[in-house]
């Protein structure tokens, strides 16, 4: 988060008694909203994903704690968090909750903490901004009249292989999270699920000093960065697949494919290759079958 932030705010209106869902930069701590700067300054209660990372970015632009409560809330103290916010609504009082980048409720712990409030009977406010998930839809130069947001992959490999399996016949361009340290390993079993013809873009460190978008095909993306372990946030974009009558070859060839993944198992793959062409599972288990007896 850059630094090079001038002057304080000054007269920011109370904002009204509720849950303020602020949305943080992912990157350039310029990208915040001047409402979200409002709310900040003058919000009785701050509850944050990582209250340093709030506590900097109120430092940034010249917003003072002033002796406010600061709530810690992620995932491993929800349980805790959550009655300490709840009390400060009860009593009629506004509370700011900040993720640690992006928007709220985006693969962020937020969304218990929303669904209690609007359980209790508080509002729930939205401060919109910045979105990792937009930010990549915008320079993928891909698709954006249907998307997807998928979240992070799973990390077992036969909850990856379902995942990936679903994914495939979805109409809409696909947005996906993943760690640096594993998304050479998701290209190459996203090249081998979707197939390898299929649009992408690589989006790192969006905002950032080092922004870095790499296009093409899920197998140009594969073949790029195997075996890499990139540095900083990941955002993967992908096309939709075109619907078409897929040929025998296409079949055995995804079957293969599928049937090359480390613990991969015959009914498993005739599963999720079935799933994703639209074709009769027993149909593609017994062709399965064969081809594992001939490898």
């Amino acid at each position: 988060m850059s630094d090079d932030i001038p002057p304080t705010r000054a007269g920011a209106r109370k904002p009204e008694p509720g849950l303020h869902m602020i949305a943080t930069p992912i990157g350039a701590a310029r990208d915040i909203t001047l409402r979200a700067l409002d709310i900040l300054a003058s919000a009785d209660v701050l509850a944050a994903e990582d209250t340093r990372t709030l506590r900097h970015l109120m430092e940034i632009h010249g917003i003072p704690v002033a002796g406010r409560v600061m709530i810690p809330y992620h995932d491993h103290n929800g349980d805790a968090a959550r009655p300490r916010i709840l009390a400060a609504l009860a009593e009629g009082k506004s509370v700011a909750y900040a993720s640690e980048a992006g928007t709220p409720l985006v693969a962020d712990p937020g969304m218990k903490l929303a669904r209690a409030v609007m359980d209790a009977g508080h509002r729930v406010l939205a401060a919109p901004g910045p979105s990792a998930v937009l930010a990549a839809l915008t320079v993928a130069g891909l698709p954006t009249d249907r998307f997807l947001f998928a979240g992070f992959p799973p990390t077992g490999a036969g909850a990856r292989r379902s995942w990936m399996a679903e994914l495939s016949t979805i109409p809409a361009t696909l947005v996906i999270y993943e760690s640096p340290k594993r998304v050479s390993r998701t290209l190459g079993e996203l090249r081998n699920s979707l197939g390898t013809t299929r649009e992408a873009a690589l989006c790192r460190e969006l905002t950032k000093r080092f922004e870095e978008v790499t296009r093409g095909t899920l197998e140009e993306l594969a073949e790029r960065f195997a075996d890499q372990e990139l540095k900083g946030e990941i955002v993967l974009v992908i096309d939709r697949g075109v619907v078409a009558t897929p040929s025998q070859d296409d079949v055995e060839q995804a079957l293969r494919n599928a049937l090359a993944l480390p613990g991969a198992r015959v009914k498993d793959v005739a599963a999720e290759v079935a799933l994703r062409f639209g074709l009769a599972r027993r149909d593609l288990y017994q062709m399965a079958l064969k081809l594992a007896e001939r490898e």
